[in-house]
């Protein structure tokens, strides 16, 4: 069976465990991470140098990073559906999937930490507003790409890459600031928290 190292407060750990709902994978979770098993440890470095998690554990395999994780778990137990295996397709899965990583991620990180998590480090002001504004304009880009597509964000099918960009959508909603009316994130975010992967692993967590 499948071990996911990581507490399910993460985002990232999120992923993965929607993932396995998605491809009706069973797997034991451990808590790891703030306030449960310490990730600076020789032992969990051991599994994943970054100290971070979700770290997948499949018998003798470990494998860190959690988009890596995603991919390989559809490689090894999809049929195409969520990870197409044509070049084309799935070339845009991997596209929104680094974007949601590098980019879309990347800017809401200090609003979420300042807003949500309260967080010392984080509640400057300037900064609050300056990640809110790079938020605010990525969420435009999905916006744009959904009017697009009518659908989900590599096309007309449920894939990778929403239940990536879906948990972002998510934290979108869950952050409490004044939020720019987006009509195709809105229908989009609809669509995604009716999946039972959602619903079993994401609701009530922010």
């Amino acid at each position: 069976m499948l071990k996911i190292l990581g507490k399910r407060s993460s985002i990232n750990v999120r992923k993965v465990l929607w993932a396995c709902a998605e491809l009706g994978l069973p797997f034991q979770r451990e808590d790891w991470g703030s306030g449960y098993h310490d990730v600076n440890t020789d032992t969990f470095k051991a599994l994943n140098p970054n100290a971070m998690v979700p770290v997948l554990i499949d018998g003798d395999f470990v494998l860190w990073e959690s988009n890596s994780i995603l991919r390989y778990l559809a490689n090894r137990h999809d049929d195409g559906a969520l990870y197409p295996h044509g070049a084309v397709a799935r070339a845009r899965v991997d596209q929104w999937l680094d974007w949601q990583a590098s980019d879309l991620n990347r800017a809401w990180s200090h609003a979420f930490m300042a807003l949500v998590r309260r967080s010392p480090e984080h509640a400057d002001v300037r900064q609050v507003q300056r990640s809110l504004d790079d938020w605010h304009r990525f969420m435009r880009v999905l916006e744009g790409r959904l009017v697009d597509t009518g659908a989900y964000v590599a096309g007309e099918n449920f894939s990778l890459a929403d239940i990536a960009i879906g948990l972002s959508v998510h934290r979108w909603y869950q952050t409490p600031f004044e939020h720019p009316h987006l009509d195709a994130v809105d229908t989009y975010y609809q669509r995604i928290e009716r999946r039972s992967g959602f619903i079993a692993h994401c609701i009530g967590v922010p």
